[in-house]
């Protein structure tokens, strides 16, 4: 399979020339959308939810920062940085739902700098390190298609604010998901070194796959993606190896606290501050 063919494949049913949903256009995806919760929704369950996949887009978005200055070309790192972003914007609507519907009334401040790693409810692939230019590959194909099948289903939620948020996030992750799958294909069927370091990423990411499917049911969808991928790249499928334990319940490696401390430093230092 042929890198445009994987493009395409992956691509499909999103013609939209734009490849980068931040920065190309700045309406208000809430716009004229009702906050009321609907009736038949719990809104204890929607802010959780609301809460853990703004967890995973902050916590996948401090990471994806980390390559600024640090990726192969300044491409590169322009498009992890956009990504980030529209990752950051994800959180931020997600965090703001969460607060009008959990009674507390927090804003995405509250929710980003003021809790602890206990608190959070990311899954654990996200959080950690960032190792080499292929493991952030790895992974951002793993989260941006299982997250991609998840979003894809939260369009048609009976909240009408988090279907809103889900419909802006299919095109960027569409766009995330298809950038991971070429460079994927690149450096897996790049140079002896390149498929080497794709090989010891795909090891690196296996054991948290089980976690994945956990959280939702995201199973085929990714198992699907990641063998037109690795086929494509002339890689081996990862052989799912799942770890105890699940950031879902607050149960999280030893990185976490120590990105956010990263994150949260100047906001607790300075928790009254304004511009």
């Amino acid at each position: 399979m042929s890198d445009d063919h994987v493009y395409l494949t992956l691509a499909e049913g999103h013609e939209d020339d734009t490849r980068w949903a931040y920065g190309t256009g700045f309406e208000d995806p809430l716009h004229g959308v009702d906050t009321t919760v609907s009736e038949g929704v719990d809104a204890g369950e929607l802010a959780a939810e609301c809460v853990a996949l703004a967890d995973d887009a902050l916590v996948s978005a401090q990471r994806l920062a980390e390559w600024v200055t640090r990726a192969p070309e300044l491409e590169e790192e322009v498009a992890l940085a956009n990504i980030g972003l529209d990752l950051l914007g994800q959180a931020r609507l997600l965090y703001s739902r969460a607060g009008q519907v959990d009674g507390t009334g927090r804003d995405e401040d509250s929710y980003a700098y003021f809790r602890d790693a206990g608190d959070f409810r990311n899954v654990t692939l996200a959080e950690l390190p960032g190792g080499d230019f292929a493991f952030a590959i790895v992974r951002l194909l793993v989260l941006s298609s299982w997250r991609l099948a998840h979003f894809r289903r939260l369009v048609t939620h009976p909240d009408p604010v988090l279907a809103a948020v889900a419909a802006k996030g299919v095109k960027e992750l569409t766009y995330h998901r298809q950038y991971a799958a070429e460079w994927a294909v690149r450096l897996g069927d790049g140079t002896d070194e390149s498929h080497r370091r794709m090989r010891a990423a795909l090891d690196g990411v296996a054991p948290y796959l089980g976690e994945l499917h956990t959280a939702h049911d995201a199973r085929d969808e990714l198992a699907d993606v990641l063998r037109q991928v690795t086929e494509a790249a002339g890689l081996p499928l990862p052989v799912y190896r799942p770890l105890p334990g699940s950031g879902r319940a607050g149960e999280h490696t030893e990185h976490l606290a120590p990105l956010l401390t990263e994150l949260q430093g100047v906001a607790r230092a300075h928790p009254e501050a304004t511009w």
